[in-house]
């Protein structure tokens, strides 16, 4: 029986990419665009297209898709049944940024179900950027938000599994591989999108690597290396080992390399390039993946290893739900 990923697979990659606007092509800005990370980025681009199609702003857009990743799937890596760190504990990570510079970030934040709508709160109810912890937590449960256990039953028995042998190797692609009994999977999510008024927004939201270190966060909260965005030029986000988009500075570098002019598919490719450069060997052995937007609805991507899809949804002619495979250096699938 073909599952729901098979049908994703079968049904977007078939009907092939649509071709993608060029830089300046107003129509695109006048109705919207959404992308996001990954197969289920369908879902989630489907989520913030119910605010972007009515008129809404691209940050309510990006909230909504990431809210639908965090609570209606039921995945290894975003939200409620995400795996937990090596000590057997889920803690989520998030972020949100608008165009106009204002952003929020959530760290190691535990038993909250939408830690992108925390980080939010953080980004227009105080004076931070970022929340960590049981601060994060505490600040959550002021605001209203209900404290819930979110580690499964089938997340618990696969850190039982992972805890007789303990060892810790992050695999390519792992995103797209599913945990026995699992129906869907994907990695962080991250989601960009731009709305009919012309402005830019991103999220991002994760549960972070199984097995992690006790504290461990990657760069999915952290403004500059898993998202950023800029109304002037563009928004980028992250997928895959999130240490090397920290020690790049992945997001900003791509907003800034679009910034200088270069399609936000260079620019990718050209930020990918810098992790090879810097880490030749280590990029072998691990997936790192950008996705851009621009201002004028011009997306594009690039990663390390073959296999990162992305989905895009906007109102225009033919297809409304696509998936892309993004180019890489290396051309080898990765198992």
């Amino acid at each position: 029986m073909t599952n729901r990923r098979q049908f994703l697979q079968s049904s977007l990659l078939a009907a092939g990419a649509l071709a993608l606007p060029k830089a300046g092509a107003a129509p695109v800005a006048n109705r919207g665009r959404v992308v996001s990370t990954w197969d289920f980025g369908v879902g989630a681009n489907a989520a913030a297209w119910q605010v972007l199609g009515t008129g809404g702003s691209a940050l309510d857009a990006v909230e909504a898709g990431a809210r639908w990743a965090e609570a209606d799937l039921c995945n290894p890596t975003v939200g409620r049944c995400g795996n937990p760190d090596r000590d057997g504990v889920l803690t989520l990570d998030a972020s949100i940024m608008d165009g106009d510079g204002r952003c929020g970030a959530v760290a190691a934040l535990e038993d909250i179900a939408h830690p992108v709508s925390v980080a939010r709160a953080v980004m227009e109810k105080t004076p931070h950027v970022m929340l960590v912890g049981a601060g994060a937590q505490q600040f959550a449960i002021a605001q209203g938000f209900e404290k819930t256990p979110l580690l499964t039953d089938q997340a618990r028995q696969a850190w039982r599994e992972w805890l007789k042998t303990a060892q810790y190797t992050p695999q390519i692609n792992a995103e797209r591989q599913q945990r026995p009994g699992d129906k869907s999977n994907h990695d962080t999510l991250g989601i960009l999108a731009l709305d009919a008024k012309g402005r830019l927004a991103g999220a991002c939201t994760t549960s972070g690597m199984a097995w992690k270190l006790h504290g461990r966060v990657g760069d999915s909260p952290i403004v500059g290396a898993g998202l950023y965005v800029d109304n002037e030029v563009g928004a980028a986000t992250a997928s895959g080992v999130g240490e090397e988009m920290v020690r790049n500075a992945a997001s900003f570098l791509v907003v800034e390399l679009m910034r200088q002019g270069r399609s936000p598919a260079d620019a990718c490719r050209e930020a990918i390039e810098r992790v090879v450069r810097k880490r030749p060997e280590a990029s072998k052995q691990l997936q790192v993946c950008f996705l851009a937007l621009n201002r004028d609805g011009e997306a594009g991507a690039f990663a390390l290893h073959k296999g990162f899809v992305y989905a895009l949804h906007d109102g225009g002619a033919g297809p409304h739900d696509t998936l892309h495979e993004s180019p890489s250096v290396y051309a080898t699938e990765q198992k």
